[in-house]
């Protein structure tokens, strides 16, 4: 699957997987949300290669979940930020997050608190419609007319 692909399929999990579907981009984004905007902090905490870092951060700034900032002119350097569709995909993270600890968890994992309480994070999907937790009501998929 690639991005031209991804425009023709109605699917917007197909559509959102196509360019955010790798390990990287994820990880890349959750580092992000932690507060690191620098090739060399996402390369350090990443363990991964430049080449593959500098293709991630180009699909992610070109399809606008993160945006180039110059810090530096000379020499020139640029950092990553959050744009708001970056921004929105935290719950996202999250609730993966939440999946990975239910069902590949074991072994010591890293928690993430609310800031301001000091709370672990519960993440869960919830229709914003019905207010039921997603996955505990039958779904129908309508293709688009």
């Amino acid at each position: 699957m690639n991005n031209q692909d991804s425009c023709d399929n109605p699917c917007p999990i197909a559509r959102s997987l196509a360019f955010l579907g790798d390990a990287w981009s994820m990880l890349i984004l959750r580092d992000a949300h932690a507060g690191l905007t620098r090739f060399d902090q996402f390369r350090k905490s990443l363990g991964i290669a430049p080449t593959i870092l500098t293709r991630r951060l180009a699909t992610l700034t070109e399809e606008g979940v993160l945006e180039k900032r110059r810090y530096s002119e000379h020499p020139p350097r640029e950092e990553y930020l959050l744009t708001a569709a970056g921004q929105d995909f935290l719950p996202v993270l999250f609730v993966l997050g939440a999946w990975g600890r239910q069902h590949r968890g074991g072994g010591k994992l890293i928690r993430f608190l609310d800031a301001q309480t000091g709370t672990e994070i519960q993440a869960v999907a919830v229709d914003q419609v019905t207010g039921a937790r997603i996955g505990t009501r039958p779904i129908t998929i309508v293709p688009p007319q």
